[in-house]
């Protein structure tokens, strides 16, 4: 009989701390699992679903222009705020209880409250003050948005947690960022009639994605009426008589109803007790984990955004699962961080597996690029000047796909396609034997027969 009160205590009630108790806990183990807020994590709660659904909401005004090119006539429409935030608020709940129904059907153990390491094996439940035992702990409490509080009047902002309970849909808003949460804002509350201001000290917007995707997206955006500031900063944000006023770096005075900062995010290790554990943290506050998500301290693991790896939830779950076959079936295995398929759910939206143009030059000797840019059908009636864009990226000596890349609708669903084919290792003589399906955007990937250019030793010829 096991000396501990549990088998396995995980700390973090998000996607990867639920996998993984729920999974434990089907094969017999005794399992609890603590969570000090709502079960569901980021994503669910205050992340991509609620984005997600936001991201529809905010497409409609652009779906009813459209329909007058193909004969419809739509009458006088409207916006209710409040609305779109109960409707999200309803779905998110239902979402959560289902979190809680399946770790309830494996048998875990379900403690709503903080939780914090008083030492290597022990918990202290911060609701009730009880300590726990527990042979193993796994550590899956995600990030949260980076404050920046170096910034004067960063109290004044708010962050993309924020963003889904506002009361009232501003008039204005300047969003402070260049990465996909900033990006995919800035969008949302321009398609729902806010004017819109992103503002980014980089020289264009998404940095590591393909650099095709990036300028074209900006250009999209601009058309569309969002003001994209590049190479400049906030200074300052301050009270003023009619909203907020902000010191930019070199465009000089703004103003807003509401600023947002989403300038990244930081592991959430703050008064977890780690130290007291013995468990190290690198200079971000992040979980040092090998390959196996073991930290320093040999019972305890940890996965997810808390370990500053790739902060994606299907990433965490698939880390939940290796910690499975690791600890608990005698299968050591590491997580597989190759060809993770990606999307930013911007107007027009972002679809990409493997490297960039960029990447995929400093790795291999001689690259084929197929691209290609076209006016969706769609748009030939609807009268939107909207480009799509794709792009495979070849090495040119073993003929494999090494990187495809979309901009443009349902990118994220053929991402998701595209990421099977790519991990299969499918060279450009598979697309090419591949028939079309036609009329579709996506038969455009199976037939561009010859390269648009090549890149030898990284550089274009």
């Amino acid at each position: 009989m096991s000396s501990y009160d549990y088998d396995l205590f995980v700390i973090g009630g998000g996607s990867g701390g639920v996998r993984g108790a729920r999974v434990a806990a089907s094969l017999g183990k005794k399992v609890a699992i603590a969570e000090e807020y709502r079960y569901g994590g980021t994503c669910v709660i205050r992340g991509c679903v609620p984005k997600k659904l936001f991201v529809y909401a905010s497409q409609f005004h652009e779906h009813f222009e459209d329909a007058a090119g193909f004969g419809w006539t739509v009458g006088e429409s409207s916006f209710d705020w409040k609305k779109l935030v109960a409707a999200k608020d309803a779905e998110i709940a239902r979402l959560e209880g289902l979190y809680k129904k399946g770790l309830v059907g494996a048998n875990a153990e379900i403690l709503e409250t903080r939780a914090e390491l008083v030492d290597a094996h022990t918990v202290r439940l911060m609701k009730t003050g009880q300590m726990v035992t527990a042979k193993t702990i796994m550590i899956a409490t995600g990030g949260r948005p980076n404050p920046h509080v170096a910034l004067p009047g960063h109290e004044l902002c708010i962050s993309s947690n924020e963003a889904f309970h506002l009361e009232e849909l501003p008039k204005s808003i300047v969003i402070a960022g260049g990465g996909y949460i900033a990006v995919e804002f800035a969008n949302i509350f321009h398609g729902l009639g806010v004017d819109t201001t992103l503002i980014y000290r980089g020289a264009e917007i998404l940095s590591r994605f393909d650099e095709d995707l990036r300028r074209g997206l900006h250009e999209a955006m601009v058309a569309k009426g969002i003001r994209i500031l590049c190479h400049d900063t906030l200074q300052q944000v301050s009270k003023g008589e009619d909203g907020l006023v902000l010191e930019t770096l070199n465009s000089g005075t703004l103003r807003a109803d509401v600023v947002m900062l989403a300038l990244g995010r930081d592991p959430n290790t703050e008064g977890l007790g780690l130290e007291a554990a013995g468990v190290a943290v690198d200079e971000r506050g992040a979980i040092i984990v090998d390959d196996y998500s073991r930290t320093n301290v040999e019972n305890i693991y940890a996965l997810g955004d808390v370990t500053n790896r790739v902060q994606l939830t299907p990433v965490a779950i698939h880390e939940a699962m290796c910690f499975i076959e690791t600890e608990y079936k005698n299968n050591p295995t590491r997580p597989d961080y190759e060809l993770i398929p990606t999307a930013v759910f911007s107007q027009p939206e972002i679809g990409t597996v493997g490297l960039s143009e960029e990447e995929a030059g400093k790795r291999y000797g001689e690259l084929e690029v197929y691209r290609a840019q076209f006016r969706p059908l769609k748009a030939t009636l609807s009268g939107r000047p909207e480009r799509m864009i794709m792009k495979l990226i070849v090495d040119a000596a073993s003929r494999k796909v090494v990187g495809a890349h979309i901009l443009g609708h349902d990118a994220g669903e053929m991402a998701q396609l595209l990421g099977i084919t790519l991990k299969a290792g499918c060279t450009k003589d598979d697309f090419d034997r591949t028939m079309a399906l036609h009329p579709t955007a996506a038969e455009e990937l199976v037939t561009m027969y010859a390269p648009s250019y090549r890149i030898r030793d990284g550089q274009r010829v």
